[in-house]
């Protein structure tokens, strides 16, 4: 009994030891045979994904269309449309991202657009669908008083102009003088031909306030906002002597003589009050630049006599040596009444006035003249 036990144990472990020698000798190979056929499986079932269709939806600038394909990335899809992506288009999900049966893909492709903002020109790209939108997409500030052309809410359009105008608004003030008037009176306890100042005029003061519009740094439009009299102008007045004086004949030394003797001039006979000898002529026009005021003045041709001036019978005299209101016979020249005065008009002098100002400019200073002075009436022609 004791043998046969023996020789039974020994059967039994060289047996499990036969199997596990094979087992872990082929260890290695059984790995390697799950290895291969899990790979076989998976090349199976990407063959098997790779040639099946797909249904994909493609909406391109908002048309929708359904396609059939066996593409499994989008960008080998598109490829296969004949859909080519710009550097600004926009699509909804990336170019090598993989494409799954009844995906849909949305495509906006981006136009061209001619931006003006301010001065500055630029073509950009967008996809937006109004200007509104481009106008924010570009981060562009528009203030209240700028101006967009075409209008925020229109549709854009490829090669589309769109403008936005920059205005820009300045006031400035302008102070003027307000040149006094000159306000005659008459005053019958003044001898005729005589002037007193009985107020001394003051200008006044105007302030006006202009806008200026700039649009994109020009000047589009200048106009008056306002027009405020800051200090009111003072009217001179100046009295008119209207008293008739009894006649005088006032002689300066060495410039003249007394007449006496009847003279003729061109058609003309008169008996002199005075004869003058070596006369200066020159001449005047109602202009700025002879009198410093201009035709809208309300003292525009009126002459110190109150008289308005007229060519042909008007001269600036000395009332000391021709009293206002006289006539006189200029030799070469004719008959002249005298109805003015001058700041420079001394002594032996004449300004003859002349309705064309550039006239009296070229008429210059004149020497040698004789003047007859005739008196208040005007001689009649023989």
């Amino acid at each position: 009994m004791g043998v046969f036990s023996k020789n039974t144990h020994g059967k039994r472990s060289s047996s499990m030891s036969f199997a596990m020698r094979w087992k872990h000798e082929n260890l290695r190979l059984i790995l390697l045979s799950v290895i291969i056929s899990i790979a076989m499986a998976f090349m199976l079932l990407v063959l098997l994904y790779g040639s099946a269709n797909r249904s994909v939806s493609v909406v391109l600038d908002g048309q929708e269309s359904v396609v059939k394909t066996k593409q499994w990335v989008l960008q080998e899809l598109l490829e296969e449309q004949s859909i080519t992506i710009g550097p600004y288009d926009k699509v909804s999900m990336p170019l090598n991202g993989a494409v799954k049966d009844g995906d849909r893909i949305e495509i906006e492709k981006a136009i061209p657009v001619k931006l003006k903002n301010g001065s500055k020109e630029s073509t950009v790209f967008t996809t937006e669908k109004t200007v509104g939108s481009l106008i924010q997409e570009m981060n562009i500030e528009v203030r209240e008083q700028d101006k967009v052309f075409p209008s925020l809410d229109t549709e854009l359009q490829s090669n589309m102009k769109v403008h936005v105008v920059r205005i820009d608004k300045h006031i400035t003030k302008q102070q003027q003088e307000i040149p006094y008037q000159v306000v005659r009176k008459e005053d019958p306890t003044l001898e005729k031909g005589k002037q007193k100042i009985v107020r001394t005029g003051k200008n006044g003061v105007v302030v006006r306030k202009y806008e200026k519009i700039f649009q994109n740094g020009m000047l589009v439009s200048h106009r008056l906002v306002t027009k405020t009299v800051q200090k009111p102008s003072v009217s001179q007045v100046v009295a008119i002597g209207t008293k008739n004086p009894e006649p005088k004949v006032t002689l300066l030394s060495n410039t003249g003589s007394v007449g006496t003797a009847a003279v003729s001039k061109a058609g003309l006979t008169f008996k002199p009050k005075k004869t003058l000898k070596n006369v200066t002529l020159t001449a005047y026009s109602a202009g700025v630049e002879s009198t410093g005021k201009s035709e809208n003045h309300p003292e525009y041709g009126i002459t110190a006599s109150g008289a308005r001036v007229q060519e042909g019978r008007t001269i600036a005299v000395d009332p000391n040596v021709i009293p206002l209101g006289w006539w006189v016979y200029i030799e070469g020249i004719g008959l002249r009444r005298a109805e003015d005065t001058g700041g420079a008009i001394k002594g032996n002098k004449i300004d003859v006035y002349f309705d064309s100002e550039s006239y009296a400019t070229k008429f210059g200073r004149k020497h040698g003249y004789t003047v007859y002075v005739l008196g208040p009436n005007k001689p009649s022609s023989n």
